[in-house]
């Protein structure tokens, strides 16, 4: 199932597989931790002999978000399933999940997280299938907040037009071919650039994905200069993962390649879309031209 398939109207949760809010049995009154600033950690450190400190960069906790004053009613002889369902959607793991949030017009965001702290109250309403004042505590590792919608540009290789057919099999000019009607220019040629928008107001790591036969594949971005680049050939059929979020580099989803990073690449976790509109540039080593090797680029826009 899709992430957020069951999200629909402003007001709905949804925590993995369950549903909260409207239409269903669980209804909540607050949401605080979702529409603030995490905490951060400042690098400012104050001046020795002047006023003021130098500044540095602001680097963002964990979010934590409370779905606060939860009622949880059902009728007499199913409160027990109900709250078994929420029980079992927010069991201890290790592992985050989605958590799916649409609170007004703008639709649904997403973070992945994992539950944290749970109170559900049992007191006289339990027996005729009420109850209030339950809370449900979740852990999000990295902050931001993500469109459901994942986007994919993609490019190949630089590559020229071949211009027009002079129809010359015969090693003679024949003449333009016209090809049914039409001058025949050949097939359209490749710039090697590709374009990413990020929506959002954070950064987005996105993740690359260079497909062989290609030598040192690398990709730029035009906007800020950052490049990543590997001094490796992938064959046909190779793929090379770069998770920039993770700061890992994985050949064939299992190999790491990430010593294979060149003195000009920057580190994995610095490459990012910031906010806006970026060109990026697929490039390779001189000589490297198969024009089956490409680049897909996949993100999220991000909101803080």
């Amino acid at each position: 199932m899709a992430i957020g398939d069951q999200v629909t109207a402003p007001g709905h949760i949804q925590l993995g597989e369950l549903l909260l809010g409207r239409g269903t049995p669980y209804r909540w009154r607050s949401l605080p931790g979702w529409e603030d600033l995490p905490p951060s950690d400042s690098g400012s450190v104050n001046r020795a002999d002047a006023h003021g400190a130098i500044l540095g960069r602001l680097l963002a906790q964990s979010r934590v978000v409370t779905i606060d004053g939860l009622m949880i009613r059902a009728r007499r002889g199913e409160i027990g399933r109900v709250v078994q369902q929420l029980g079992n959607a927010t069991a201890l793991s290790d592992d985050e999940q989605p958590f799916v949030v649409q609170i007004d017009e703008r639709g649904p965001l997403l973070v992945w997280a994992r539950v944290t702290a749970r109170s559900i109250p049992i007191d006289r309403g339990y027996a005729v299938g009420t109850i209030t004042g339950a809370a449900v505590q979740l852990t999000a590792s990295d902050p931001r907040r993500y469109d459901l919608l994942e986007r994919t540009a993609r490019a190949s290789l630089p590559a020229a037009e071949p211009g027009l057919d002079w129809n010359d099999e015969t090693g003679l000019d024949a003449g333009l071919d016209f090809n049914d009607g039409g001058l025949d220019f050949g097939p359209p040629g490749s710039t090697g650039t590709l374009t990413a928008r990020n929506d959002g107001n954070a950064p987005a790591h996105p993740v690359v994905e260079f497909r062989g036969p290609v030598s040192m594949p690398s990709l730029t971005s035009l906007a800020t200069g950052d490049v990543l680049e590997y001094d490796l050939d992938l064959a046909a059929g190779d793929l090379l993962v770069v998770h920039t979020g993770e700061g890992t580099v994985t050949l064939n989803g299992t190999a790491s390649r990430l010593t294979t990073a060149t003195a000009r690449s920057v580190p994995e976790q610095s490459w990012a879309l910031w906010p806006g509109t970026a060109d990026l540039a697929f490039r390779a080593a001189p000589g490297s031209s198969d024009p089956a090797a490409s680049v897909a680029v996949r993100w999220r826009s991000a909101y803080w």
